[in-house]
């Protein structure tokens, strides 16, 4: 499997806030280690798919612009800039966040990552 295109498929898409969408990309066994700027979180399944259910009832739209990617095995290392719009300005796209993650895949799905961010 090509593991970067997958990745790019991932973030093009609207999976980031649609769990229907969300679901197809992820292993059963998913684990997200997430340091952001208000702390440090460990997500799985269940609760990345909570996330983007309560992030499609504030935002419209998503975009991820993706500004490096790198392959190293079944190891994707992603940094990118998430930008939304919301139902208040849906004309709008406004810059959320900085990302950097690393995925690990399993069975082509994304397994485990491990992502740092900072809200803009």
């Amino acid at each position: 499997m090509n593991y970067k295109k997958r990745i790019i498929d991932f973030y093009k898409s609207e999976a980031l806030i649609n769990p229907k969408i969300l679901s197809t990309y992820l292993h059963d066994d998913i684990i997200l280690e997430w340091n952001s700027s208000t702390g440090y979180i460990k997500m799985n399944r269940d609760d990345l798919l909570s996330l983007a259910t309560e992030l499609s009832r504030s935002y419209i739209s998503s975009k991820v612009d993706i500004s490096h990617i790198l392959k190293d095995g079944n190891f994707i290392s992603v940094r990118y800039t998430h930008s939304i719009k919301t139902i208040e300005n849906p004309r709008e796209y406004i810059l959320l966040a900085n990302f950097i993650v690393i995925w690990e895949f399993k069975d082509e799905k994304l397994y485990r990552g491990y992502q740092i961010s900072q809200v803009v």
